[in-house]
């Protein structure tokens, strides 16, 4: 993290605690909204909804949750920025959404940093690269093979622009010198129904959304992004066998608060959260989806974000997309 960012996080934080001296000590005393930013039936909606429920019970309180799907995570990004910022009101938003899109827009009503309160890193995934059942595509170079010899006619699915399956499926292109055409969605679920029914060609999108669909057999994976095969998914290749080691990518889904929130609530919640997402329940929950469970404090998730911008307006750069 830049040592000016840096320092705007420490005294956001400091500002929170004079703004909000023990407004924690009956914290939470109604119900707590958390927003998903992408449709139903997501990798984010799956772990909120998992997440809402745990958090429920450790605070004793009821966690709604609410989607706000568009504009790429816009909708509920702007939602959440223009929130009190009470700790009544919190995002599940997720890589792609916070950090790419800042790369892609040429105007946005929130700032990744300064629009809102880092709280808790939730989950970690890796990503599976999918093709229909009944695809001619058998394996990873065979989608290589045929984008190269057809540019431009192959399509693939995205939660929306910006999104880990937009900027994955951009850097996959980079590496394998091909180029296919980019199809958005408002989130994963819908994007999936389309690669059923064989309108798209082939998606990169994370396990929780595929794994009854794989289990069906309305799709097939060539390959997971990780550098090993995941536990839940033996039979699949890692990338690194599928032979395209450079193309490793866990995204991270990561709980945020509006701008200033005080600094003891941020506590309470992340306190809650820790003991939600390292409890064995939420784990073994994620990890028979295919998602890691993955707690991270405050300070390190504002650490993240702040990397990751970096990396991907290189990939969006690099790639020559054009601002919208």
């Amino acid at each position: 993290m830049s040592f000016k960012r840096f320092k705007w996080f420490v005294t956001s934080l400091a500002l929170g605690v004079s703004i909000g001296a023990n407004a924690a000590t009956d914290y939470p005393s109604a119900p707590i909204t958390l927003v998903i930013s992408v449709a139903a039936g997501g990798t984010t909606d799956i772990a909120g909804r998992a997440l809402a429920e745990g958090l429920s019970t450790v605070l004793d309180e009821t966690v709604i949750v609410e989607n706000r799907p568009g504009a790429s995570g816009g909708i509920a990004n702007s939602y959440i920025s223009r929130s009190k910022p009470d700790g009544y009101t919190i995002v599940l938003s997720y890589e792609g959404f916070n950090t790419g899109n800042p790369a892609l827009f040429k105007e946005m009503d929130w700032d990744p940093i300064k629009s809102f309160t880092p709280i808790a890193e939730v989950i970690r995934a890796p990503h599976l690269i999918l093709v229909p059942e009944d695809s001619p595509i058998e394996t990873l170079q065979d989608l290589i093979d045929l984008a190269k010899e057809s540019p431009g006619e192959l399509n693939y699915a995205s939660s929306g622009v910006g999104s880990i399956q937009h900027l994955g499926a951009e850097q996959f292109q980079i590496l394998t010198d091909t180029q296919m055409t980019h199809v958005p969605y408002t989130g994963a679920a819908p994007g999936m129904q389309d690669l059923i029914t064989g309108q798209i060609d082939f998606f990169i999108t994370t396990p929780p959304t595929a794994i009854s669909h794989l289990q069906s057999g309305s799709v097939r994976a060539l390959a997971i992004t990780s550098a090993q095969r995941h536990p839940a998914f033996p039979d699949i290749l890692s990338i690194v066998e599928a032979g395209l080691p450079n193309f490793v990518i866990e995204a991270w889904f990561s709980i945020f608060g509006p701008a200033e929130m005080p600094a003891d609530i941020v506590e309470k919640l992340t306190e809650a959260m820790e003991e939600v997402i390292t409890s064995e329940e939420f784990t073994e929950k994620m990890a028979q989806l295919g998602a890691n469970a993955s707690y991270k404090s405050p300070a390190e998730v504002a650490k993240i974000v702040e990397e990751d911008l970096e990396k991907w307006e290189t990939v969006v750069n690099t790639a020559g997309i054009e601002q919208q």
